[in-house]
């Protein structure tokens, strides 16, 4: 269920780092979404650490997986840069997060 929780932090924060984007070419209603992202991520962040998660762990994933999911949104949604450089810079960051998750399952 822990992981539940997670992947949910993982897309409500992409959704309201989405919309902070939105909210600053377009629409300012767009802050509405990006507060709401922002509040159900951090409550499912709580739920994951209350399913007993290490904090190292969750945080680790949730921020990782929001770099390349927001990385990756954003190439295609706005059309903004994503280059070797950029892809390779996330999967050491997914790499390093492993390897947290490795070292805390001991």
């Amino acid at each position: 269920m822990m992981y539940l929780f997670l992947i949910g932090a993982i897309l409500c924060e992409v959704a309201g780092t989405l919309s902070l984007r939105l909210a600053v070419t377009s629409s300012r209603w767009w802050y509405l979404a990006v507060a709401a992202g922002y509040l159900a991520a951090f409550c499912f962040l709580l739920l994951t650490l209350r399913a007993d998660m290490p904090l190292g762990v969750a945080y680790g994933v949730w921020a990782a997986s929001g770099v390349a999911l927001t990385a990756i949104a954003s190439k295609y949604l706005f059309g903004e840069a994503l280059n070797r450089r950029m892809i390779s810079g996330i999967l050491l960051i997914i790499g390093g997060v492993l390897l947290v998750e490795l070292g805390a399952a001991h």
